[in-house]
């Protein structure tokens, strides 16, 4: 695959994912039976910087593992995606863990343990800075302490590198924090949980939205609607609506982190944020066709094979 020359940094987590696959989602106190489990790798800072590497990009990762026997394993498994994992540091910890479970839609619940994810401090991220020079973007999520990903999104904007937030899980977000943030992306429930807004699936409310997060700062805003598609804003207010590509849904786990990695290339290279957003919409729209996390994640040219079949 021809690379790019392209360096995006992404600060995140790190997780081994147990995925349950079941008929249907447990009522209260119900059990139910798995048809399938599996152990696959996982977290959305790993999963984003993965769908970024398949795209074209130069990915760097930084995060950490821990001291048990499913650490190695995870960081080859990234490797093998051609991501830089030389500033992972490994902790004295269980790695992070997620719990998946997938229904027979493809929708799913997710469940966190952070492990070693929890133990990354602001004094193992110094040397971002000196990275910074040669780097052109920031890709940070809320799976690791906020206090370090507060810190890698002011070190970006003192070197004038542009800074991508995906602000999940949903968290409290300090106001100050806003204006450091070049580009947020996130789903309906955590635009929902910063704006106090309902967003149902009235596109008038989507909108305002956007422009309430706008207002606090951020220089754009793109917020993903699952198979609605997804809206982008900028801090002019100008506006573009994505529909998503319809597919047979087998599971949506990194459906969002696919959809970010993709779009920070291909805005990298200098599409349209009309294209982008196309692209992006088209990766994850194969990621949620397939099983898995990294797993699901598309190459570039799979992408426009996709992109080529949709458009004859």
């Amino acid at each position: 695959m021809e690379r790019t020359v392209l360096n995006i940094v992404v600060v995140g987590s790190i997780n081994m994912d147990f995925v349950c696959y079941i008929r249907k989602l447990p009522q209260l106190g119900e059990t139910v039976q798995s048809y399938k489990t599996e152990t696959k790798s996982g977290g959305k800072g790993a999963n984003q910087a993965v769908a970024a590497a398949l795209s074209g990009g130069n990915v760097t990762l930084i995060g950490a593992v821990g001291n048990d026997f499913y650490s190695r394993d995870i960081l080859f498994g990234i490797k093998k995606y051609q991501v830089n994992t030389d500033r992972v540091l490994w902790k004295d910890s269980d790695i992070g863990t997620s719990f998946v479970v997938v229904d027979e839609t493809g929708q799913n619940n997710v469940f966190l343990s952070e492990g070693a994810n929890g133990c990354l401090t602001v004094e193992d991220l110094q040397g971002l800075p000196e990275l910074f020079d040669s780097s052109s973007v920031l890709l940070v999520q809320n799976e690791i302490p906020w206090a370090c990903t507060r810190y890698a999104l002011e070190a970006a904007k003192q070197r004038g590198v542009q800074t991508y937030y995906n602000p999940a899980p949903a968290s409290e977000i300090e106001e100050v924090v806003f204006p450091l943030i070049d580009v947020m992306i996130l789903n309906e429930s955590e635009a929902e949980f910063i704006t106090s807004i309902r967003l149902e699936d009235d596109l008038s409310n989507i909108r305002q939205a956007a422009s309430q997060i706008i207002a606090l700062g951020v220089k754009e805003v793109i917020i993903t609607l699952g198979e609605k598609g997804s809206l982008y804003m900028n801090h002019q207010e100008e506006a573009v609506f994505t529909s998503a590509y319809p597919v047979q849904v087998v599971d949506t786990t990194a459906a969002g982190d696919t959809f970010i990695g993709s779009f920070i290339v291909a805005r990298q290279q200098g599409m349209t944020i009309k294209d982008a957003l196309q692209r992006a919409s088209a990766a994850s729209a194969i990621a949620v066709s397939r099983a898995g996390a990294q797993e699901s994640i598309p190459n570039v040219e799979e992408i426009a094979n996709f992109l080529e079949r949709c458009s004859t």
